[in-house]
């Protein structure tokens, strides 16, 4: 190595210092250091308080990582200690990727929005609505739908199609369960064909487009990827998003050699005792589904992944559908997509409670509007949401911000981790 060849190399790593502490700093002038530490300090108190038996969080802001940590346990029994990459059943999370999933194939023009779904899946045709059942004979009485489901509906959870085992109407709930109709989260037997077509034999809960009614909406859309792109889901969400995305932990039933990262499952008892998840969480569901092979891929509740993963899902969306300067969807979709579609006609259901003027997106996002930004720190303009297992994510354009927040326990009373832990954030933002 001769002397130029050198003194480039001392001069381009001086420079490389300097870029880094430059960073650095630039990130400390963005949050307070120890106000950011009020992050660790929620997440210890609810460890302490056994709500959660660990977690891992992270933070990103205009691209870079400035916190990331994990804490606790993995699992408790064997005091595996919680590790940043380890992953997480997300349940709905998986809603806002199958959304891209079926906005990428609107891009392709393989549907209009307002197409009624019964093109597509014939068992949809002229629905039906529940008018009454009866417990005691287990029959019930429908009436005419005014109009056919539509693609919007499906995306905006309008289309009266509830949810089997849980977030349900008890009577529909029944319903399900007698035709055999399953829940989505955790479900492996079967084939999304097979139980889709099932589902559209079955009533609604009410007129499509009269409410918000949190369902199997998004599972249906996977079924009907599977239609429009002439591939299976799972292999559907690596070609297009999962590989794009370096999404590479995510996965509706994990490799052998992942498994060993799945973060155990626990309940929090009244007692304040956590407690291992060992029986089944609905008729037939095996807490430990993503371990399991299964036929039925579910779109609306089947994914696990990690916190980066997720990460990289989001930013997707802050820069307007480019992942590393490669585009993956047009701009103006991004835009259409996370525009608010429930309009004041649109009733919002009790299952699961909503927030005053809460408003959603074709993107499986609740969204931060003008209506609605009294209610928390979130800027105008930012979207996200949650997982039954108690995981949070959330993205922020205004600032920047990037924030996901995994734990994993099963109809948890502590939800509202994910609210705290926005507070947390913002109170130690440098604005």
């Amino acid at each position: 190595m001769n002397l130029t060849t050198i003194n480039r190399a001392v001069i381009g790593s001086a420079l490389s210092s300097i870029f880094l502490l430059t960073n650095v700093q630039a990130q400390e002038k963005q949050f307070d250091q120890d106000r950011l530490l009020k992050i660790d300090a929620l997440i210890q108190r609810q460890i302490s308080a056994k709500h959660i038996p660990g977690a891992t969080a992270l933070v990103l802001k205009d691209g870079k990582v400035v916190y990331e940590k994990a804490f606790g346990y993995a699992d408790v029994e064997s005091k595996r200690k919680m590790q940043t990459d380890d992953i997480f059943r997300i349940a709905s999370q998986s809603k806002a990727i199958t959304s891209l999933g079926v906005m990428m194939l609107w891009e392709e023009g393989k549907f209009l929005l307002d197409d009624p779904i019964s093109k597509y899946i014939p068992a949809f045709k002229a629905p039906s609505v529940l008018k009454a059942y009866d417990a005691q004979s287990k029959t019930y009485t429908t009436i005419a739908a005014k109009r056919e489901i539509t693609v919007r509906d499906l995306l905006r959870h309008t289309s009266g199609i509830a949810y089997p085992a849980v977030f349900s109407d008890p009577t529909m709930a029944k319903i399900y369960e007698q035709a055999g109709v399953p829940s989505g989260i955790g479900t492996t037997a079967g084939t999304l064909k097979e139980k889709m077509e099932l589902l559209g034999r079955q009533p609604l809960q009410h007129q499509p487009g009269e409410a918000f009614t949190y369902g199997l909406n998004i599972d249906l859309l996977g079924y009907l990827i599977e239609i429009w792109s002439g591939q299976a889901l799972d292999v559907f969400m690596e070609n297009r998003i999962f590989r794009p995305l370096e999404m590479k932990d995510t996965y509706f039933h994990l490799p052998l050699e992942k498994q060993k990262r799945l973060v155990s499952l626990y309940e929090s008892r009244a007692d304040n005792e956590l407690v291992k998840v060992n029986h089944p969480l609905y008729e037939g569901v095996d807490p430990n589904f993503p371990k399991l092979k299964g036929s039925y891929l579910s779109g609306g509740a089947g994914l696990s992944a990690t916190t980066r993963d997720m990460a990289n899902f989001y930013s997707l969306y802050l820069n307007k559908g480019l992942f590393n300067g490669k585009r993956l969807i047009g701009g103006k979709t991004m835009e259409l997509m996370l525009q608010n579609q429930l309009g004041n006609e649109v009733r919002i259901s009790a299952m699961p409670p909503q927030p005053e003027n809460f408003q959603f997106s074709l993107a499986g996002f609740a969204l931060e509007t003008a209506k609605n930004d009294y209610l928390s720190p979130l800027s105008q303009g930012a979207f996200g949401w949650g997982g039954a297992f108690n995981t949070h994510g959330w993205a922020d354009p205004k600032e920047g911000l990037i924030a996901i927040l995994f734990t994993q326990e099963y109809l948890s009373p502590y939800f509202s981790i994910g609210e705290e832990f926005q507070i947390a954030l913002y109170q130690a933002l440098n604005n």
